[in-house]
């Protein structure tokens, strides 16, 4: 199956709009994992294996292993996924921006060597930017356009209307990816919890085009508002981003397995708490 396709069936099978992030901390680790070489991978690998029947994807953010020279373990991670939990895609939040065959190489990087299912992508440069990401039809193409940060509102509320009528500048990005850019039907865009205004906004815009949504949980978002202001028709649309709040819920559990179960028992209040509002 193709991104979208399995984003769908993980909808349904599972009954879930979240979305767990994957942003690894070894600050943050419970004390047993503390200073093992391969900490990074057994800390995501256990909180897969508890909320893989919880979520609709996966998102590993690219930083947070590349800091830590553990892109071999995000390597492994993903595989793990796939391998333990199939159907399950993974969203690997890069957020690329280049053109030309830069973008080809970041492309291979993320399909080829990471084998994710979807990557996350700057559209500020332009088409020609997006199009090597593009030509994995089989991928998913997550572009931002609202982003949560409240420093987003310095470009992305600019008005760029040219025909007499306004238009904010993440107007006109949700515009151009549903109407021109979207010609395989991988698209997606990312739009903040913390603007439910403007995910009614990029709704209302884009039609049934996938939204990832960050910032409930330690971001604050309003999951009521988030949801009721996204989901499509059928209840569905929405990948509805945790990291923090489930992946760190029960660090201080002493014992090996407390930090996986008390994720699991989070990302499941969560995930209900959600699906009360589709």
């Amino acid at each position: 199956m193709n991104f979208i396709e399995s984003l769908n069936r993980a909808w349904t099978t599972n009954n879930s709009l979240l979305c767990v992030g994957l942003d690894p901390d070894p600050l943050k680790f419970p004390p047993h994992l503390k200073g093992r070489p391969d900490a990074i991978l057994e800390f995501c690998t256990r909180i897969a294996d508890a909320t893989a029947h919880l979520v609709c994807c996966f998102k590993p953010q690219i930083a947070y292993f590349a800091a830590q020279r553990a892109e071999s373990q995000l390597e492994a991670l993903i595989s793990h996924i796939h391998t333990r939990h199939p159907g399950i895609p993974v969203i690997l939040d890069a957020k690329r921006g280049d053109i030309g065959s830069t973008a080809e190489q970041y492309a291979v990087e993320i399909f080829e060597r990471y084998r994710a299912d979807a990557i996350t992508v700057n559209p500020y440069m332009g088409r020609d930017s997006v199009e090597p990401y593009l030509a994995y039809p089989d991928k998913g193409v997550i572009l931002l356009c609202r982003t949560s940060n409240p420093g987003g509102s310095d470009l992305q509320f600019l008005d760029v209307g040219t025909t007499g009528r306004p238009e904010k500048l993440y107007e006109r990005v949700a515009r151009l990816v549903a109407r021109e850019w979207n010609a395989n039907g991988q698209c997606a865009l990312v739009v903040g919890a913390t603007f439910p205004g403007e995910i009614a906004r990029v709704r209302e815009i884009v039609g049934d085009l996938p939204l990832l949504v960050p910032g409930i949980g330690a971001q604050g978002g309003d999951v009521q508002a988030t949801v009721q202001a996204g989901r499509t028709g059928n209840g569905n649309g929405l990948i509805v981003n945790s990291s923090r709040a489930i992946l760190y819920a029960g660090v201080k559990d002493s014992s090996e397995t407390g930090f996986a179960d008390a994720a699991r028992r989070v990302a499941l209040e969560t995930r209900d708490t959600i699906n009360r509002y589709r």
